[in-house]
Formats: C-alpha cells, sequence, structure tokens
C-alpha cells in the first residue's frame, strides 16, 4: 500500500465512528414527558406501555416503559431477543421455568436490573403498582409456552 492509501485508510477509520455518531438519533427521556398508552394486545389487560427509543416491532435497538398494577401477571413465555429489565418503581417478581409458582423467583426493587437470555423461559407477577423499563433488539415478540395462555386469543 502507499504511502497515500495508507493515510486515506487511517482517515477513513478515524471519520467513520464520527459519521455514525451523527447518524444517531438523540433522546432525552423525562418521565414526565412520556406518553403512555394500553399495553399491546400480547400482554394481559391492565399495562400500560411508553415507547422511549426505536420501534420494538422493527429491526434495531429499542427501550419502553411498561406501568402495570398491583396483582398483575404475565404467564411463562419467552422471547426472540435478549430482554433486559431495569425496574423504576415497585417491585418485579421475576422466576425463569415454564410453569408459573410464586414460591420460586427474585423479587426486584427499583433500581434492580435482569437478563433473559433469548428462548430462556420466564414469568413475572407484580405486588405493588411498578414500572420497569426493557431494552433489547428488535423486531420484538412474546411466545407462550401454553399458548391458551395468550392474552392475544382473548382480547
Amino acid at each position: 500500500m502507499t504511502r497515500i492509501g495508507t493515510i486515506m485508510g487511517a482517515l477513513a477509520l478515524v471519520l467513520l465512528p464520527l459519521s455514525t455518531v451523527a447518524a444517531d438519533e438523540h433522546v432525552i427521556a423525562a418521565p414526565d414527558s412520556l406518553k403512555w398508552g394500553p399495553g399491546p394486545a400480547s400482554l394481559p389487560k391492565g399495562a400500560e406501555l411508553a415507547v422511549i427509543a426505536g420501534d420494538p416491532a422493527k429491526e434495531g435497538p429499542f427501550v419502553y416503559r411498561i406501568r402495570v398494577p398491583a396483582g398483575y401477571k404475565v404467564q411463562p413465555h419467552t422471547h426472540p431477543g435478549d430482554e433486559n429489565i431495569t425496574v423504576i418503581s415497585g417491585t418485579f417478581h421475576i422466576a425463569m421455568g415454564e410453569k408459573f409458582d410464586e414460591s420460586k423467583g427474585t423479587a426486584l426493587k427499583a433500581g434492580g436490573f435482569l437478563k433473559a437470555p433469548r428462548g430462556m423461559a420466564h414469568y413475572a407477577w407484580f405486588t405493588e403498582p411498578t414500572v420497569f423499563q426493557v431494552h433489547g433488539v428488535g423486531p420484538w415478540g412474546i411466545t407462550y409456552v401454553n399458548p391458551a395462555d395468550d392474552p392475544r386469543k382473548s382480547n
């Protein structure tokens, strides 16, 4: 490679990250500015959702928050990608497995984090009103272990 070719190659490597950063979407999400709406049909009724960044239905990263009431439950299910959850307020009870059993699992308070790897069956329940944030890479989805538990069949 010539000296000019080496310089051009190095310049391209330096400029590539700058152009990538410039193309990124800038997002600021103050809690009181979130636009809450009904949760998706794939979740039991009672959940509210606010998309913060990206689109969970499309390829690429996304971030959204879910708000649920006390007594809310999500039956055993899996996702097509890693699910990353941060508890914002309340208590998020999570357990791994294909059978719902409240005697198992972990209670996460505000600030707690969990990662459920792609395809791992898990379930959740809430003993108080709770807000949690989910981030991952789309397209996103949920598949219930027992198809009869899928709220889309009864909503």
